[in-house]
C-alpha cells in the first residue's frame, strides 16, 4: 500500500475565523482518536487561510475517513462560513534527500 498525503486549503471568512478553527479543531481530535490509517492530521494557519497537511497509510484509510462521521460534521459546521469552496489535493509522496525529510 502507498501512502497519500492530503493538503486542503481553507479560507474561512473573517467574521468566522473563530468557529471555522474551532471547528478543525474538533475534527482533528475526533480523527485522531478513531480514523484508522491517519498518520498526520495537522492544522497550519496564516491571516487568510487554514492549511490541513494530512497522510493517510493507504488510498483505501483515505476513503474512509472521507465517508466518516468526522468529514461529514466538518462539512456541515464550514457552511456559510468559507470564503471559497476547498482546495484538496491528493498527492503521493516521492521521497527525495534523507529519508527523515525527504517526506512528510
Amino acid at each position: 500500500m502507498t501512502e497519500v498525503v492530503v493538503i486542503a486549503t481553507i479560507r474561512p471568512l473573517p467574521e468566522h475565523r473563530a468557529e471555522v478553527v474551532a471547528a478543525m479543531e474538533s475534527v482533528i481530535a475526533d480523527v485522531h482518536n478513531h480514523d484508522d490509517g491517519c498518520l498526520l492530521y495537522a492544522l497550519h494557519e496564516s491571516d487568510d487561510r487554514l492549511v490541513m497537511v494530512e497522510k493517510w497509510s493507504s488510498v483505501e484509510a483515505l476513503d474512509e475517513h472521507s465517508r466518516g462521521p468526522a468529514l461529514a460534521e466538518l462539512n456541515e459546521a464550514l457552511k456559510g462560513r468559507l470564503a471559497e469552496g476547498l482546495d484538496v489535493q491528493v498527492l503521493r509522496p516521492h521521497p527525495a534527500g534523507t529519508p527523515d525529510q525527504g517526506t512528510v
